[in-house]
């Protein structure tokens, strides 16, 4: 998709695809809120684990809003006018689909509203709006580590060693740290700031391509590890899983924001039919983000019980993949008649 500058990055359209990809399947996975036993195949757990895709769209954040603006002035509020204009809209329609839900089901009363409305300051929006919510935290503090990135570029490492820290004390003090470490921008500091950072050593890392796969590797191998260890529903089957919430937020970061700009300024735009397709679901990502969960928990139930038991990780994914191709229509939609007409009122914040 096009920024409100104009400018377009195929590369990245191709990062979200994959990111949305996966979270769908770890949801699609997930139906009944279990947990499967880790994959024998090891780069299988990606989608075991693919909470993980929430935090390919947190470094791409700040991975590309560091693109776009470089060391340029913005105007602050138009900055945040177009934020609102790109994800309100279809997060205002959602909520308002949760809310006629609630009230088929008689749940629609004041503590529903309460609740709803506390979403917007904390990460409890139904849907993966929570993360939307982070996502505005970050909006927040951007112009401050942007001009801390130019002007004092040490201070965002030690800004993450303060976030590390911070969760080290949350854990010693509450005796856990996943609730920190994933749903707040506690934990999801560490993604955007880490985006940030390697946008700024773009041409270091574009220039060291060879450990690409080294690391893609060694991250997939970290995911069969924490599987083998519970993983993301069984933090207390193993004590080394809770304590692996600290850094989880930063493995993931380092790991993505290196794959991230590797990929980005290692790619060249191509008109074939997977790079095109991949582009299309990227653009789409928003509404198949926000939508999915409205479909996905249903599609694999039915599967399941009329079709063939997902019993295993592997047939799972199989299944997963028609599943995902089936909601793109809507997703087209919902971008086309509810996300698109309010692009359209983006103004330019670039000074």
């Amino acid at each position: 998709m096009k920024s409100s500058t104009g400018k377009y990055y195929q590369a990245l359209d191709h990062i979200r695809a994959v990111a949305v990809f996966v979270v769908f399947v770890w949801h699609f996975n997930h139906f009944d809120n279990g947990q499967f036993a880790n994959p024998l195949v090891f780069p299988l757990s990606l989608f075991t684990e693919g909470h993980t895709g929430v935090a390919i769209f947190m470094v791409l954040s700040g991975y590309l809003f560091a693109k776009l603006l470089g060391s340029n002035k913005i105007k602050y509020s138009i900055f945040l006018y177009n934020r609102c204009l790109r994800l309100l809209p279809l997060l205002v329609c959602v909520l308002l689909i949760i809310a006629a839900q609630a009230h088929v089901d008689d749940k629609l009363n004041t503590a529903f509203f309460v609740h709803l409305l506390k979403g917007f300051l904390l990460p409890t929006l139904p849907n993966g709006g929570w993360s939307i919510t982070v996502e505005f935290h970050f909006y927040i503090i951007l112009p401050v580590l942007l001009i801390t990135a130019i002007k004092f570029p040490n201070l965002l490492m030690l800004s993450l060693i303060m976030f590390i820290g911070a969760r080290v004390g949350f854990y010693a003090l509450v005796g856990e740290v996943q609730s920190v470490s994933y749903w707040t921008i506690i934990g999801r500091i560490d993604q955007f700031l880490l985006g940030i950072i390697a946008f700024k050593l773009k041409d270091h890392i574009a220039g060291k391509k060879y450990l690409a796969l080294p690391i893609a590797f060694f991250f997939l191998v970290f995911w069969f590890y924490f599987d083998t260890l519970g993983g993301f529903y069984n933090p207390e089957a193993n004590a080394t899983n809770k304590t692996l919430w600290i850094i989880i937020p930063t493995i993931e970061g380092v790991s993505y924001a290196f794959l991230i700009t590797w990929y980005d300024n290692c790619f060249r735009p191509s008109n074939g039919l997977i790079s095109r397709f991949l582009a299309l679901v990227g653009n789409y990502s928003y509404s198949i983000y926000l939508l999915h969960f409205f479909f996905v928990f249903e599609i694999s139930e039915f599967i399941n019980t009329k079709i063939i038991a997902l019993s295993n990780p592997y047939v799972t994914l199989m299944a997963a993949i028609p599943s995902f191709l089936v909601i793109l229509p809507i997703s087209f939609l919902s971008f086309k008649l509810i996300e698109a007409p309010f692009l359209r009122f983006r103004k330019d914040y670039l000074r």
